[in-house]
C-alpha cells in the first residue's frame, strides 16, 4: 500500500469533503433560521393587517416550502452538484402530481379564494354545495358542515366555490315561510288580523320588517293565508314551529270549520 497517496488523498479529498460538510451543516442551520423568521415576519405582518388566519397559515405553508426548496438546491450546488436536473425533476414530478391531484389542487386553491373573498365563515348558517347547515371549520381542501339533523359533512372547496353560495346569517333577519289553507266560510280579514295578532306575540319575531300576513292564493277550498314573520337565523326553526302552533291555536279559538274540499256530485238521466 502506497502509504504516502493515502496521506495525500486524506489531506486533500477527505479533509476538502469534510470541510463542505461542515459548511453544509452551516448553510443549512443558518438557512432554516432565516427561513423561521421571514415566515414569522409575513405572518406578524398579516396579523397586524387583520389578515384571517388561515390565509396566513396557507401563505406560511407554502413560502415554507419554495424557501425550504431552494435551500436544498443552493445546497447541492454548494457541494458541485449540478442542480439543473433536480430543478426539472421537481417540476417534472409538480406536474405529474397535480395532474393525478388536479381535484386536491382546485380544493385547495378554491380554499384559498375562499378566505380572501370571505362569503361565509365559521358560524354561519349556510347552503353550499348542495348541503345545509352550520360552518363548523374552514379547512384546507374542504369545509365541515353540521347540518340540523346533526350529521357532521365535509364539502369540498372546489364544489362549493364553484356552485351557489346561500348564506343566511350575512343579513339581520330571515323570513319564515308558512301559510294557512282556510275554509270557504271564514272571513279571510278577520283571520289576517288574528294571525297578525298572534305571530307579534311570538318570542324572536322581528319587529322590522313586520310580519308579512295577507291573502296568497285561493282555491275551491277556501282562502290561503301567507303568514311570514321575520326572525334572526339562530332563532329560525323556533319561530318556525311557534308559527304553525300559532295558525292552529287561532283556528281553534275561533271556531273556524276545518277546511274540507267540497265534492259536488250530479247525476244527469238520460
Amino acid at each position: 500500500m502506497d502509504v504516502a497517496a493515502v496521506q495525500a488523498f486524506v489531506s486533500t479529498t477527505l479533509i476538502d469533503l469534510g470541510f463542505k460538510v461542515l459548511g453544509a451543516l452551516a448553510l443549512w442551520i443558518v438557512g432554516r433560521w432565516l427561513i423561521s423568521h421571514v415566515i414569522g415576519l409575513i405572518q406578524r405582518i398579516m396579523n397586524r393587517n387583520l389578515v384571517d388566519p388561515m390565509l396566513t397559515k396557507y401563505l406560511g405553508s407554502i413560502v415554507s416550502i419554495a424557501l425550504n426548496i431552494g435551500l436544498v438546491l443552493g445546497i447541492l450546488g454548494y457541494f458541485g452538484i449540478q442542480t439543473t436536473s433536480f430543478a426539472a425533476l421537481i417540476a417534472g414530478a409538480g406536474v405529474a402530481i397535480g395532474a393525478a391531484w388536479s381535484g386536491l389542487l382546485g380544493n385547495f386553491a378554491a380554499g384559498a379564494f375562499m378566505l380572501i373573498l370571505r362569503p361565509f365563515k365559521v358560524g354561519d348558517f349556510v347552503s353550499v354545495g348542495g348541503i345545509t347547515g352550520t360552518v363548523r371549520e374552514l379547512g384546507l381542501f374542504g369545509t365541515t358542515i353540521v347540518t340540523p339533523d346533526n350529521v357532521l359533512t365535509i364539502v369540498g372547496n372546489g364544489k362549493i366555490f364553484g356552485d351557489t353560495i346561500q348564506n343566511f346569517s350575512a343579513l339581520p333577519v330571515r323570513r319564515v315561510e308558512r301559510q294557512a289553507q282556510l275554509a270557504g266560510s271564514v272571513d279571510p280579514l278577520e283571520a289576517i288580523a288574528r294571525f297578525r295578532t298572534a305571530v307579534a306575540a311570538i318570542p324572536n319575531v322581528a319587529t322590522s320588517p313586520a310580519p308579512d300576513v295577507t291573502v296568497l292564493d285561493m282555491n275551491l277550498v277556501g282562502p290561503v293565508i301567507a303568514v311570514r314573520p321575520y326572525t334572526h337565523t339562530d332563532h329560525y326553526w323556533q319561530v318556525y314551529f311557534d308559527t304553525n302552533e300559532a295558525i292552529l291555536r287561532v283556528a281553534r279559538e275561533a271556531g273556524w270549520a276545518a277546511p274540507t274540499p267540497v265534492q259536488i256530485n250530479r247525476i244527469v238521466q238520460t
